[in-house]
């Protein structure tokens, strides 16, 4: 689903993603980990056309990524904190996104009742909890059932309900093909949720494949603990 060869990113002398290597199964939930500062969020951005790289290609469904961002109509993307014009509702956002799209597909209503937001759709975000916006943020994501969806912190903010919903949607959404991208914090929804890692130390991938054979190679029974283990390779070397 997705190729990136030898990528690279510099922010004045910082040296961001140093020949970034990454082949993203199709029909998998693939999560970018690393410590603060890794590269993380700069690959995702890439990814999404957000962030221009100083040199490298990305493909997407085997087409190299352009400025004109056509691909993007294929991706479904939740950040992490969206911004979006605080008068608006969400029934705005939807009718806004379907608009811009040219998108006949309308909300998942399953998902909206799912999420407890029927009810709150016509409230202005300026006066939602910053959970329900997030709720808000997770429909928009799923709204035209995208091949491809980039998940930054999914579940951060919501509650324990509409988490177990979130997540649930990820694996039914999964079961039917399509391909996640995904990053968090929380290694247990992390080892939940997860067929592969790429593991990204100083812009450059340290580990690409399936937890399970991070697990093996480390000796290690979680993907918590054989996370560390690697990060505590890279401090001795």
């Amino acid at each position: 689903m997705i190729e990136i060869r030898d990528l690279r990113k510099r922010y004045g002398a910082i040296r961001v993603l140093d020949g970034v290597n990454l082949v993203i199964a199709p029909g998998r939930v693939t999560a970018v980990l690393g410590p603060n500062a890794a590269g993380k969020t700069t690959l995702i951005k890439s990814i999404l056309g957000l962030t221009r790289p100083d040199s490298g290609k990305i493909l997407v469904a085997g087409r190299e990524i352009d400025d004109r961002g056509s691909y993007r109509a294929g991706i479904g993307y939740m950040p992490q904190i969206a911004r979006f014009p605080e008068n608006l509702t969400g029934a705005d956002l939807f009718a806004m996104m379907s608009d811009l799209r040219s998108d006949v597909s309308t909300r998942d209503e399953e998902l909206v009742d799912q999420l407890g937001l029927r009810s709150q759709l016509d409230q202005p975000l300026r006066i939602l909890s910053g959970g329900t916006r997030q709720k808000v943020n997770a429909a928009l994501a799923f709204l035209f059932a995208p091949a491809l969806l980039i998940l930054d912190e999914p579940t951060a903010g919501l509650d324990p309900v509409a988490s177990g919903v979130v997540k649930d949607k990820i694996a039914a959404a999964r079961e039917r093909g399509t391909t996640f991208v995904l990053t968090s914090h929380v290694m247990s929804e992390l080892e939940e949720l997860a067929d592969d890692v790429a593991f990204l130390v100083e812009g450059r991938i340290r580990f690409a494949g399936a937890v399970h054979d991070l697990k093996k190679m480390t000796r290690q029974l979680s993907l918590e603990r054989a996370i560390a283990h690697v990060l505590q390779g890279d401090a001795a070397a």
